[in-house]
């Protein structure tokens, strides 16, 4: 059977309660089945083999399940469906070659992921497949080791195939070997691995663990890496990285046909107290974590401040950080769209965020329909020099969003201001706006204020501050999640958006900052935000100016 389809139809009859990233990829992956699109396709056979492989083979080896065969659950059978059998139309290569499990603990993740590693390890027809259980500490990564040695005692099979050395598992058949492996990088290197296990991702603080396992990867034809993982406490790891980039391609904002992310996690932290929402994180409620226990501890949390932080980290995966992201998706998504054509005549308000280099550059025009809509247009810049370079290192759709037209590139190694103020002028001439003023941030402004100046533009600078920035960022939060700004649904805007958090002052004062990788930008949601302080000081000017014009 299908069993991504069995489960999104089990999502939408409402017997499985997942976080709504969950539900997005399920449900886009359910629909890439019927409809194959970047030239893969879905095949069922290849789908099923892994699951027949740990149910028929692997047996649990603790617990009250010790000895019994391992039944997968639906969520299991999706995750493992997904991996396996979306292929590429023309070598039938398998699509996804890293994967992303965020799940809360206790909820079978040992258990799936030895059925797994022993799968590749003699099932994947790799030969000398070489698999790695990876961790911080060697003795957290051996906790899927021993899990896929109990499975070879237990087996008949399995173990006459695969045989126990000092150091790994070894099938003298096909040369394959499975091992832990710790965080000591130097003893990583000349690895040729077939399939990469990171248990616990949010205690790797070393990047280079997960660099070195992945590049060790480059010589397979389909090799796999798995990260599975909770929150964590610890901030600025891999698992912040990765994670920010799963929610990217959860929510579409990141194009990446080889990355599948599957987030179990509460969509607010105020759902922990809400039992018929804790199944978002914990998959295995009920057939594999115990619910009483849960609900024992969220009691015991509810009264003791100092259990609530580790039942939010732990049970509910709850990332708590100042620069926790602001907005959700859900309240920055709008797919409406205009013609600016419509809006000749229009009086706007400018924003701009200048770099010299690495960061993009961003400008902004906002203005107001009669009824008191907002409308953004938008153009992004970055340096022409090592931008291919930059597309794949940063793993960012920069290349995708320059062929749209939404950004262009400045000769050279640094941003050129000159190509602002081109566009602010092809927006007045072309485009018939009317730009009132232009609120800007005066780092790194050099002589671009005055070259605007020399073109009429009424230049404002923006004080990036407390007091400044508060009052319109609270606004725009708002606006943004009453659907009040189209923005022409910019896929660069909506990025920028999801990288912002906020952090405040002692007077409840707030202000942008980033929330995720340093790679990912804030620069578009910024120069919005400078605008908005003009569109605060100017609100009623602004929409009387634009009374008569703009049905969208």
């Amino acid at each position: 059977m299908n069993h991504i389809q069995a489960y999104v139809d089990s999502i939408q009859a409402g017997k499985a309660i997942t976080s709504r990233r969950v539900t997005k990829v399920y449900e886009r992956l359910a629909d890439e089945i019927r409809n194959p699109r970047g030239g893969f396709v879905f095949d069922e056979r290849k789908a099923q083999r892994p699951i027949d492989f740990i149910e028929k083979f692997c047996r649990h080896s603790k617990g009250e399940w010790a000895g019994q065969p391992v039944i997968l659950q639906p969520f299991q059978k999706a995750f493992i469906s997904a991996l396996f059998g979306f292929v590429d139309a023309s070598t039938g290569l398998r699509r996804f070659r890293e994967g992303l499990l965020y799940m809360a603990r206790k909820n079978g993740k040992s258990t799936l992921l030895s059925g797994l590693a022993l799968y590749m390890l003699i099932g994947d027809k790799e030969p000398g497949a070489e698999v790695y259980a990876v961790a911080s500490k060697k003795e957290q990564a051996r906790i899927v080791f021993d899990e896929c040695l109990h499975m070879v005692q237990q087996s008949p099979e399995l173990s006459r195939i695969l045989k126990k050395r000092k150091i790994d598992l070894y099938c003298p058949l096909s040369m394959a070997k499975l091992q832990a492996l710790g965080r000591n990088s130097d003893t990583l290197d000349g690895l040729n691995a077939h399939l990469v296990i990171v248990d616990e991702l949010h205690s790797i603080k070393d990047r280079n663990v997960y660099e070195v396992m992945k590049q060790s990867q480059s010589a397979r034809r389909q090799p796999l890496l798995i990260s599975i993982t909770t929150a964590g406490t610890q901030r600025e790891t891999i698992f912040d990285s990765l994670y920010s980039y799963g929610c990217g391609v959860a929510d579409g904002t990141i194009t990446d046909d080889s990355f599948l992310p599957v987030l179990y996690e509460l969509d607010s932290k105020e759902e922990w107290t809400n039992p018929a929402m804790w199944q978002k994180a914990n998959p295995g409620l009920g057939t594999i974590k115990k619910l009483d226990d849960l609900r024992g501890k969220v009691e015991r949390a509810k009264n003791s401040p100092g259990e609530l932080r580790g039942l939010l980290c732990k049970d509910f995966n709850v990332i708590s950080n100042v620069n926790a992201a602001w907005l959700d998706y859900d309240s920055i998504y709008n797919p409406e769209k205009f013609n600016i054509l419509a809006f000749r005549g229009a009086c706007a308000v400018g924003g701009a965020d200048l770099s010299i280099t690495t960061d993009l550059t961003c400008a902004t025009l906002l203005w107001l329909d009669a009824q008191g809509k907002r409308y953004v247009e938008q153009m992004y810049f970055l340096p022409a020099e090592g931008f291919e370079q930059r597309c794949r290192d940063d793993k960012i759709p920069f290349a995708i969003w320059k062929e749209r037209g939404l950004l262009r590139l400045c000769p050279g190694n640094t941003i050129k201001p000159t190509m602002i103020t081109e566009w602010f002028i092809e927006m007045v001439k072309q485009r018939g706006i009317y730009v009132s003023m232009v609120y800007y941030d005066s780092y790194s402004a050099r002589y671009w204020v005055d070259e605007m100046t020399a073109a009429g533009f009424k230049m404002i600078r923006c004080i990036q501050g407390f007091k400044t920035l508060s009052i319109p960022l609270e606004r725009l939060g708002a606006d943004l999640k009453a659907r009040k700004i189209n923005y022409n649904d910019n896929p660069i805007l909506k990025w920028c958006c999801c990288n912002v958090g906020v952090t405040e002052d002692r007077n409840g004062n707030l202000m942008p900052v980033k929330a995720r990788n340093p790679k990912y930008r804030i620069d578009g949601f910024a120069s919005l935000l400078d605008a908005y302080v003009g569109l605060t000081e100017h609100y009623n000017e602004l929409k009387q100016m634009n009374a008569k014009i703009g049905r969208g």
